[in-house]
Formats: C-alpha cells, structure tokens, sequence
C-alpha cells in the first residue's frame, strides 16, 4: 500500500527527471571529486610503493646449474700431494 506522501513525492521526482534532456549525461562535481579522490590515492600509494622499494636490498642468487661451475671456478683445485 502507498501512502498518500509517497505517491506525492514519486509524481514530484518522475516530473523533475521528464524535465532533464535524456541525451545530455554529465557526471557532475561529485563524479569530478570522485575522480580526484582516486587519483589521489593512487599517487599516494605509487609514493609509498617506491619509498618502500627503495628500502629492499636485492642480491640475485645464481641458478643450479651456474653454482656448480662458478663453485669449482672460485676455488682453485688443489693437487693431491705425494710423499
């Protein structure tokens, strides 16, 4: 059941949006402060990702197959001594 208030106020918003061209779509300050507020962030979150990129000390380890090789090449072989 509608009250007598709803279907007022249903009559008021249904004559406002007839009066609005359907053609024209504008999203308005509130789209434009939306956007701003992203784009904000994002560039509050790019700031922190590089400061926090900058702390990280990065050494590449070698492969499994380089190790055996650079291994054997960093200590020289040593004779086997006769006596």
């Amino acid at each position: 059941m509608m009250s007598a208030t709803s279907t007022l106020a249903l009559t008021h918003f249904v004559t406002l949006a007839d009066s609005f061209d359907k053609d024209k779509v504008t999203p308005g300050v509130l789209g434009f402060i939306v956007f701003a507020v992203i784009g904000g962030a994002v560039w509050l979150l790019m700031k922190s990702m590089n400061k926090q990129m900058k702390k990280v000390d990065f050494e590449e380890q070698p492969e499994d197959g380089e190790a055996g090789s650079t291994a054997s090449a960093a200590t020289p072989a040593t004779e086997p001594k006769t006596s």
